[in-house]
């Protein structure tokens, strides 16, 4: 039967892997096509038999084998007339680099033709043009199809071949079927069609072709519908998970502003109460001060005038004391008459009351909720609304409870915290935690089987060199981006990242051997150029150049692809980091545990090695960068360490944990006001180390979208730049605390 491809999609079957086989991956032979349709060679369907089932290699589906073996599978006649004419056209007797006339031994009775010019698409046999113009000329075979060689070899007639020739019974060779049986759907030569299907209803291939095609054809439409209808849903499903990794990253940073919130409150209270309880213990002591004065006052007094009548009584002589009896009398009947103590003083002792909320276990003071996403009839374009309406949804689903349950009362009723609410907030760095680890157990076990788990190891208490209010810049996600660009040849690995440019960076993809250029919101603006065969792993841009690392070698480049210098490095280590220093004129890549530092004209400008030389061989500096203040900052996998320090190598400060959770610190990046972003790839983190390189705790997580995080850089001291395993950029802008 004619194909109803075009001569495109035939040139297309026949020049791609169409015809070879997806077991032995050689060229069909004997193909047996499996109900999946699926088809491959009837030897290795043969060993892919077991007890009695097949499963398709492709599409997984198990198929019973048929009584009578993989032989009885349905042939694919399709595959085998393409076979068949891919054979014609590059096989044949060849004679002087010329296929040989079919035709001439024959009639000439010589053992070898002469060679062949034309060929006949009915006969399917190479002629000279001497038995090409007698072919013509006879009955039976003036009406075959004689064309060029040339533009047959060369592919001009293969659709035309291939509505001439007819298929052969694999059962009467030398027969072609011409006949379907129409009980037995089985195809019939003229031999077939006497025994044993002579009393069977039987129709000619096209008539039988003509009947069936628009059941296949409505078929096909069917498939072709749900296709669609799969493409859309699978576009649907990308961007609802685009969907839920942005609402997740907002999400966990209305999370912890929510918490910081808190804090600050909590710790306004805090600072609140302590005043209140500082004024009344002053209030309280002065008036018992004043009092003290008083009774201290009193009492020298009286003990003067007792003290007085005493001598008087004791010493003097009998005239004295009747002189002075009146006066004594007197003042000691005024000082017995007058009241010794003012009475009882008030004392108003403090005493510190907890709220109910927070006594009570089950009080959370975030919680999720999670509600299906809504339809385009209710939200926008993508069906979930306007980014408003998420921020709106987001505050109802993420916040406090109503009042009455929720742990944090701002003001009593006069607009002072009461001693009780007071006392909940005194061990409230114990409070945070609790809350935490009972918020996450609750949602494992509601959720379990459902979602799956990601291993979250709790980090290490915070460092002493953060504030007491607890703030650290944090994350706003800006935006996300592959990396993978027409003309990819291999999934892209990206071993580098840098600024380039106003809101540009610069991207090494090691497996695709090129530095690719990314606006800030991931528009393509192609590549730079770099020399044959160099496979880029770390970058840096400097002042009109930029500089790599590629195999052992450091290369400093104009924009346009230019070599200006290249220099050896020691092969002692796997990879070379690059930086570029603060002012931009310089370059610094380490070396088998010491950083050289190159000027533009590819000079040695200094060298040295971290903590001196007596860490010679104890250092290997796989990440490095640099601050704006001028430090170095590296990861140090020998030491398992993040080291800092000055440009002549003087240790500044050095970081070993317990925050690494064991594994070796990776990629690094500086703010602009010296916090450091270390990555840590295998248990999905980006943490936050002071510029002294104590850790102040996690700024990305896996909350936010990161899958095994490779690479970061910092682009205007504002945004963090990270790149993913699967070649995913994510941005996120870096929000100061005093922002």
């Amino acid at each position: 039967m004619v194909s109803q491809g075009s001569p495109t999609s035939l040139l297309e079957a026949l020049s791609s892997d169409f015809l070879a086989c997806k077991i032995c991956l050689e060229q069909l032979h004997t193909p047996k096509t499996l109900p999946c349709l699926h088809t491959y060679c009837q030897d290795c369907l043969a060993q892919l038999a077991n007890s009695g089932y097949v499963r398709c290699p492709e599409c997984r589906e198990t198929v019973p084998v048929p009584p009578a073996g993989v032989a009885a599978f349905k042939t694919n006649f399709f595959v085998n007339g393409l076979l068949d004419l891919v054979k014609a056209r590059a096989c044949g007797d060849l004679r002087a680099g010329k296929p040989a006339c079919a035709l001439c031994p024959l009639v000439g009775g010589t053992s070898a033709g002469g060679p062949a010019t034309a060929r006949c698409l009915d006969c399917a046999d190479d002629l000279c043009q001497a038995c090409a113009d007698g072919h013509r000329c006879t009955r039976q075979t003036h009406t075959h199809r004689v064309v060029d060689l040339v533009g047959y070899r060369a592919g001009w007639y293969d659709e035309e071949a291939r509505e001439r020739q007819a298929a052969q019974c694999p059962q009467h060779p030398g027969e072609a079927l011409r006949f379907l049986c129409q009980p037995c759907s089985q195809l019939l030569c003229r031999e077939c069609r006497l025994d044993p299907h002579l009393d069977h209803p039987c129709l000619p291939l096209a008539e039988a072709v003509s009947a069936r095609r628009p059941g296949l054809e409505e078929l096909l439409a069917g498939v072709d519908s749900n296709l669609v209808e799969l493409e859309t849903t699978r576009v649907v499903e990308k961007e609802a998970l685009a969907r839920l990794r942005e609402q997740a990253a907002r999400v966990g940073m209305q999370v912890e502003e929510a918490a910081e919130g808190v804090l600050r409150a909590l710790l306004a209270q805090k600072q609140e109460v302590l005043g209140q309880l500082r004024a009344h213990v002053e209030a309280a002591e002065e008036a018992a001060r004043e009092r003290l004065a008083k009774l201290e006052d009193k009492e020298q007094v009286a003990k003067a005038a007792t003290a007085f009548a005493r001598r008087v009584l004791s010493l003097g002589r009998e005239a004295e004391i009747l002189s002075l009896e009146g006066a004594i009398t007197q003042r000691l009947q005024q000082l017995q008459g007058c009241p010794w103590t003012p009475g009882p003083t008030p004392c108003l002792l403090p005493q510190l009351e907890l709220h109910p909320g927070l006594l009570d276990k089950n009080c959370r003071l975030l919680q999720l909720s999670f509600e299906e996403q809504q339809t385009e009839k209710n939200g926008g374009k993508d069906g979930v609304g306007t980014e408003r309406e998420l921020e709106n949804q987001s505050q109802r689903e993420v916040g406090a409870k109503p009042e009455g349950q929720s742990g944090v009362q701002p003001q009593g009723r006069e607009g002072t915290i009461s001693p009780k609410e007071d006392k909940a907030q005194l061990p409230q760095e114990d409070s945070g935690p609790q809350l935490e680890r009972g918020g996450r157990a609750n949602k494992k076990k509601k959720f379990k089987g459902r979602c799956k788990s990601i291993s979250r190891e709790p980090s290490p208490a915070l460092g002493p060199n953060l504030d007491g209010s607890g703030l650290l810049p944090r994350p706003i996600f800006y935006c996300t981006f592959p990396t993978r660009m027409p003309g990819d040849r291999r999934s892209p690995r990206i071993t580098g990242l840098c600024p380039y440019g106003p809101r540009e960076i610069l991207v090494a993809d090691e497996q695709n051997r090129a530095l690719k250029r990314f606006s800030l919101n991931g528009d393509y603006k192609g590549t730079m150029p770099i020399p044959e065969g160099c496979s880029p792993c770390s970058v840096a841009a400097l002042q009109n150049a930029v500089a790599f690392s590629a195999g052992a070698r450091l290369y400093l480049i104009s924009p346009g692809g230019e070599v200006q210098w290249r220099r050896a490095l020691s092969l002692g280590q796997a990879s070379h980091a690059v930086t570029a220093l603060p002012s931009r004129d310089r370059v610094a890549v380490s070396v088998a545990g010491h950083v050289e530092v190159y000027n533009m004209e590819g000079s040695l400008a200094t060298r040295f090695i971290p903590g001196g030389k007596a860490s010679r061989g104890q250092r290997a500096l796989v990440f490095l960068t640099t601050s704006p203040q001028g430090n170095f900052v590296g990861s140090d996998w020998q030491q398992n360490s993040v080291v800092v320090c000055d440009g002549l190598g003087q240790v500044i400060g050095e970081y070993k944990g317990p925050g690494l959770h064991g594994c070796q610190p990776g990629s690094l990046s500086v703010d602009k006001k010296g916090y450091i972003f270390l990555t840590i790839r295998e248990v999905n983190k980006v943490v936050i180390l002071d510029p002294k390189g104590s850790l102040l705790g996690d700024f990305l997580t896996a909350f936010h979208g990161l899958e095994k995080p490779r690479v970061t850089t910092m682009v205007d001291g504002r945004y963090l730049v990270v790149s993913l395993s699967n070649g995913t950029i994510h941005v996120f802008r870096v929000r100061s605390p005093d922002s």
